[in-house]
């Protein structure tokens, strides 16, 4: 999977938002906020292939949390990206 190279991540106050600058105007409707975590994730995965797996082990190298926990929280992660549209390359989250 792979997230789509149009979308771009900004940090604005508190907030990381993602957006698409292709619409000329912003659809509140569809704006994306990640916490620090899924931020930093998103930053290490942009314009790269990747897979759950690499996920799990970018947190397991970066943060304090047990292999389940990680993997959990990721699927649960790549899971809404890919619900949301934010993903490309049809062959799903694993």
């Amino acid at each position: 999977m792979r997230i789509k190279s149009d979308l771009i991540l900004r940090h604005i106050g508190n907030e990381h938002i993602i957006i698409d600058p292709s619409k000329e105007v912003v659809d509140m409707a569809k704006v994306y906020t990640l916490n620090e975590t899924a931020a930093w994730l998103w930053k290490q995965l942009e314009n790269k292939d990747f897979t759950i797996k690499k996920m799990v082990e970018l947190l397991l190298l970066r943060y304090d949390v047990d292999r389940e926990r990680a993997t959990t929280d990721t699927r649960t992660l790549a899971e809404n990206f890919e619900n949301q549209g934010l993903l490309t390359d049809g062959h799903g989250i694993e």
